[in-house]
């Protein structure tokens, strides 16, 4: 899934026709509490609150012009996938059917339901309601979405390209990790643009899937995830997405919740600006490889920042988020 940058220009060209570009933040609070020179990439400022808008962009155009007679599509999200879907596929006049676990972030299955979705609950993680998204698909007529596919890692490469033409000397960019289509994306835009650039994916440690896939050369399926970063709980990484990361991403870290959360406050207090835990995961990385940073020039994609309410209140009391509607106390930083 190779990207030219002619490709890639061509995606930036239809996304910002339905969105501006997000910012890239230099933050000296930031700086102080990593030792790096960090640059924010505030993809928490774009319509939907979450990266994943641009895919939804760049997928439902390419549906609509290779299958004309499409009705609407099927998917499965723990929620920005999904709301990317819903908002281009309604607005085009096509049904949106998106599956969700059991569990899912209340606040999340709302805003997909106000952007119009069909939405269903089905399975206890993310893997199981995808598998039943796809099963419908064709006894209802819907086009399946997968969680990765090219045109959704075209537009989602659209805020790398932005990134890195507006910082092309950062010296190492932390991506987190579920599906894979963020740190793709962030690959494909490197290398459209011919830097150098050390990438560096972010897991839970509750959901390491990615990470020890790329140990083991093969897709590696986990244990269903318990993490309240819901954008990394996935157990099955994606085969697609490991071939690219697994070239293209020069390390991956684990992070814990705790640290997650840690990160959660650390950009609260730093930026004012709110992450939900995918969104944080990347700073995570940061601070737990502190020292390796020092001085650096620094990106971290925060990813989404459609964090739940109450797991907002309960991290910003110090609290760490565990299964839905609990919170487990827990010292910041690990």
């Amino acid at each position: 899934m190779l990207f030219s940058y002619e490709d890639l220009k061509a995606a930036c060209g239809r996304v910002h026709a339905d969105m501006r570009a997000t910012p890239l933040h230099h933050w000296p609070q930031l700086s102080e509490a990593t030792g790096a020179q960090v640059w924010i990439k505030h993809e928490n400022h774009a319509p939907t609150g979450a990266f994943k808008v641009r895919g939804g962009i760049t997928f439902i155009d390419w549906l609509r012009r290779t299958h004309p007679g499409c009705a609407g599509i099927v998917t499965a999200t723990r929620g920005n996938h999904g709301q990317s879907q819903a908002r281009a596929a309604v607005a085009a006049g096509l049904a949106a059917v998106i599956y969700v676990p059991h569990g899912n972030a209340p606040e999340k299955n709302d805003a997909m339901r106000a952007y119009g979705a069909d939405l269903r609950v089905f399975g206890t993680d993310f893997d199981e309601a995808r598998e039943e998204a796809m099963r419908v698909a064709a006894r209802e007529g819907l086009f399946p979405v997968p969680p990765f596919h090219r045109e959704l890692v075209r537009g989602v490469a659209t805020y790398g390209v932005e990134m890195f033409e507006a910082k092309p000397d950062l010296e190492t960019v932390y991506v987190p990790i579920g599906c894979g289509s963020g740190i793709c994306g962030v690959i494909a835009a490197r290398d459209a643009l011919g830097l150098g650039t050390r990438i560096v994916g972010v897991v839970s440690d509750q959901a390491q899937g990615a990470l020890l896939s790329v140990r083991a050369g093969r897709p590696v399926a986990t244990a269903s995830p318990r993490t309240f970063a819901d954008g990394l709980a996935v157990r099955v990484p994606v085969p697609e997405a490991l071939a690219l990361y697994a070239r293209g991403a020069d390390d991956i870290v684990a992070v814990s919740d705790r640290a997650i959360a840690e990160a959660v406050r650390v950009l609260y207090r730093c930026t004012h600006n709110v992450a939900e835990g995918a969104g944080a995961a990347a700073l995570a990385g940061l601070l737990k490889e502190r020292d390796r940073n020092l001085g650096r020039s620094v990106g971290v994609v925060l990813s989404g920042g459609n964090l739940d309410t109450g797991d907002l209140a309960a991290i910003l009391a110090g609290a760490t988020p565990g299964l839905p509607g609990r919170a487990e106390p827990g010292p910041g930083g690990q």
